[in-house]
């Protein structure tokens, strides 16, 4: 399947001059959506992952199906105000903004084989940032994942040499 086909583009959202790619189209077809989880869960099965990070917001949609599929945690990081407990936060930049992203502090404990999920990536931010998090509090970066690489971004770059997986590129 395609997956690409399942993409709808939104010119100047969420700024004037931004082409958003939205997955919405992706995740309400049940056979896209079902193709997308079963190719994550091919690539992860086997290795051994003990929590899913799924980023804020539509990276949860993907972290809560994966993980199902994987019979591993599901660890929520959300933007700054939204986790009621004990958090970490770090602040990052975006290609149109700054923001700052925060995890339980009790969500994962050293040696944790963690995988960073979310739907797109473009300059690489908010991964790096989730990225930073996971391994303050002790956890093992396994990879990071994204449903959508948009490569006229460095996102990539920000990683610092971690493994990266992309299902599609644009």
């Amino acid at each position: 399947m395609d997956l690409k086909q399942h993409i709808r583009d939104v010119p100047d959202f969420p700024i004037k001059g931004v082409l958003f790619k939205d997955i919405t189209t992706l995740l309400n077809n049940p056979a896209a959506f079902r193709h997308t989880v079963d190719k994550l869960a091919e690539r992860y099965r086997g290795m051994h992952i003990t929590k899913i990070v799924g980023v804020e917001a539509r990276g949860f949609i993907f972290a809560g199906a994966l993980a199902y599929v994987l019979g591993c945690g599901v660890i929520p990081v959300r933007k700054k105000g939204k986790l009621p407990h004990k958090t970490r936060s770090m602040s990052y930049e975006l290609e149109y903004g700054t923001a700052t992203i925060e995890i339980h502090e009790d969500s994962i404990h050293p040696g944790e084989q963690i995988l960073v999920l979310d739907d797109v990536i473009a300059t690489g931010g908010t991964l790096a940032a989730a990225c930073e998090l996971v391994e303050k509090l002790g956890g093992e970066v396994v990879e990071v994942a994204v449903v959508i690489e948009l490569t006229v971004f460095p996102g990539r770059k920000k990683l610092s040499g971690r493994s990266f997986h992309a299902l599609i590129e644009f």
